[in-house]
């Protein structure tokens, strides 16, 4: 029997679950039920204290949304996690189940966590359809700097290559100065504008960009943008790649790929429209552009 023929009998042993699968590839389910369901290999807890308000579904474009409720725990969802953005942009999935027989049960959502706040002891994450993806600026802008960013599709870099990334431990953390040894075959600066990836510690799986990469004595002082929601600490491990600061001149000399460069270096700038001759200047019909 499907689940439409145990919903028309008018008698119903239905609930809701759904499953959480965070960008590092762990995958939590839950359900309102007051037992644990278990379908598709996952085990859907009933001991969680997840709900979710109902979803809201529309035709068209406009993007469905719902909003998941939680308790902070140790068992389920904890705010360390939080904190760290480990459930940032989380994929979710929905079902209505007959826990009576799981395997009568129809899939409602697919979607992503959205904004996600804790108060009192409590999580609320917005959950996204698949059509917000649509709400994404689409088209290129038309200037100087290069519109990738260093080692996705478009500009196809492979940061992995030797001599562009490196994995070292801290030796020591206050806010966002962090200070490392080694790294002396790196240039100063060459990570400036680049990413830090914690590998592990408390912040593990935590991404920042380099704001400055400096030299001190015998060792390195990297000063990140904003620091992260977990503080860092001494020997933990991060990873470091060169940074770009999208100019021509960078992708050419520094990474050597000028050949997937996104932006238009040699586009007349706005000065260009207002040139004029002058005396000072050769006048023989050609370009004013200096």
């Amino acid at each position: 029997m499907s689940l439409s023929d145990h919903l028309a009998t008018g008698v119903t042993t239905v609930c809701r679950a759904w499953s959480v699968r965070r960008r590092d590839g762990v995958v939590y389910g839950f359900t309102d039920h007051d037992r644990d369901l278990s379908f598709d290999g996952l085990v859907f807890r009933a001991s969680s204290g997840m709900t979710a308000r109902v979803l809201q579904q529309t035709t068209g474009l406009s993007v469905d949304n719902s909003e998941a409720i939680g308790a902070l725990s140790d068992a389920a969802v904890t705010e360390a996690d939080l904190l760290a953005g480990r459930f940032d942009g989380a994929q979710v999935q929905s079902w209505l189940v007959n826990w009576a027989d799981v395997a009568e049960r129809v899939m409602q959502f697919r979607g992503s966590f959205g904004e996600i706040t804790r108060v009192a002891g409590q999580f609320r994450a917005e959950l996204r359809g698949q059509t917000d993806a649509l709400n994404q600026p689409q088209g290129r802008v038309y200037h100087r700097a290069c519109s990738a960013i260093l080692g996705d599709a478009a500009c196809g870099f492979d940061l992995g290559q030797p001599g562009f990334a490196a994995d070292v431990a801290l030796t020591g953390a206050a806010g966002t100065v962090l200070r490392l040894t080694g790294l002396a075959e790196f240039p100063t600066g060459w990570f400036r504008r680049g990413r830090l990836v914690v590998q592990s510690g408390a912040a593990a799986g935590g991404v920042a960009v380099i704001k400055s990469d400096t030299r001190e004595d015998a060792g390195r002082v990297i000063e990140l943008w904003a620091g992260l929601s977990v503080d860092l600490a001494a020997g933990d491990l991060v990873r470091l790649e060169a940074g770009c600061d999208l100019t021509a001149a960078t992708c050419r000399d520094k990474f050597a790929n000028f050949l997937n460069f996104r932006g238009f270096p040699h586009i007349p700038g706005d000065d260009w429209l207002g040139s004029y001759p002058v005396p000072s200047q050769p006048n023989d019909g050609g370009s004013l552009r200096g």
